[in-house]
């Protein structure tokens, strides 16, 4: 791969991998966050969740770079010591919610769609992320970000025909709200979405100095919340409405009624879920890898990777079925909350500290 997209775009499109599935991908985490908020409003919250975003992962990124801290276990000794392992309490039970919603998201696509069984679906996923896990970080680097590029040209071409098909704008779309809900909503959306960041260090090995992170870092916010804006101005044509559909984006390419475009949306969806959960869990190989480097000398066999990976998509099926997952979603606001003590204010207190003393 091209060195200077190893450090500017590799990054922000690792990262943009591992926060689209689910929620993203479908258009529902958008309108809960933004859209309902009108759009004007919901436009100015995407800029505000964008540049915290890019921020964090611009700071993070520079940390990484200037201790060599590639993985969570070694980020975040840097900055909690002993302590560390708190990020990882968190980190353990947002894996387990993310791979549990992502296999029955699976799921439900190839049943409403192909007629597979349900099942059928979660198996699938489990197939392609363990074959990734294998291969190693160089195939899952390389496939998020081909994976990434895409998605990219779908998204784009969905905008464009939308754009091109646009009606009259419906009246007050575009109205600004004097109210602070629209801020509120940006910040708890960023708050939870920086926590794949340290996560995905891994792929910042290319970066050699300060400046490619902190660049390579603002770009990522950037190339990660792009495909959201565009899915944002899309829901234009049929606000306030859209707000209200539980899967906004099938319910804007029922709209469209272009079956290729359709077809291929399902095919970036599905393959979001595999890089969502490869994506994890290769952070999860890179901690379990650093652990075994410093008692055995060496990484974890291919095999072992790969068995890392199967045992966390199984083990997160069988806990959704027993309410696990349903009591880790319930608390999901928690979760945000922990991230911004665990992660962000060290961040922004012992991280930059330790940044500018060098």
């Amino acid at each position: 791969m091209i060195r200077w997209l190893r450090i500017y775009v590799l990054p922000g499109a690792i990262l943009q991998s591992v926060n689209i599935a689910g929620g993203y991908g479908t258009g529902r985490e958008l309108v809960e966050f933004f859209t309902r908020h009108g759009i004007g409003n919901g436009l100015a919250g995407m800029i505000l969740a964008t540049s915290l975003m890019a921020v964090v992962f611009a700071l993070s990124l520079a940390l990484a770079q200037q201790f060599a801290a590639y993985d969570y276990r070694t980020f975040f000794k840097i900055l909690l010591g002993r302590a560390w392992f708190l990020f990882e309490i968190l980190a353990v039970a947002l894996f387990i919610l993310v791979l549990a919603v992502m296999g029955a998201a699976a799921g439900e696509i190839l049943s409403r769609e192909v007629g597979l069984p349900a099942a059928a679906g979660g198996a699938l996923l489990l197939v392609a992320v363990v074959t990734l896990n294998f291969f190693g970080r160089e195939w899952v680097t390389r496939i998020l970000a081909g994976w990434s590029a895409f998605l990219y040209v779908v998204f784009i071409a969905y905008f464009v025909t939308v754009v091109m098909r646009a009606g009259p704008l419906p009246e007050g779309a575009f109205d600004w709200q004097v109210e602070g809900a629209w801020v509120l909503s940006a910040l708890q959306y960023a708050l939870y979405n920086v926590a794949a960041v340290p996560v995905i260090l891994y792929a910042a090995r290319a970066i050699e100095t300060r400046r490619q992170a902190l660049l390579s870092g603002l770009a990522g916010g950037i190339i990660t919340m792009l495909p959201a804006a565009m899915f944002h101005l899309s829901f234009v044509g049929a606000w306030p409405g859209i707000v209200e559909e539980p899967l906004p984006v099938y319910a804007m390419f029922e709209r469209l009624a272009v079956p290729l475009l359709h077809g291929l949306y399902l095919v970036v969806l599905f393959g979001t879920f595999v890089e969502t959960g490869a994506g994890n869990i290769q952070g999860l190989i890179e901690r379990l890898d650093g652990w075994w480097r410093e008692r055995r000398g060496e990484t974890l066999s291919r095999w072992a990777h790969a068995g890392v990976a199967a045992v966390a998509l199984v083990a997160s099926s069988l806990l959704s079925m027993v309410g696990v997952v349903d009591l880790i979603a319930g608390g999901y606001g928690r979760i945000a909350w922990g991230y911004l003590v665990v992660f962000l204010i060290p961040l922004f207190t012992i991280g930059l500290y330790r940044l500018v003393r060098r």
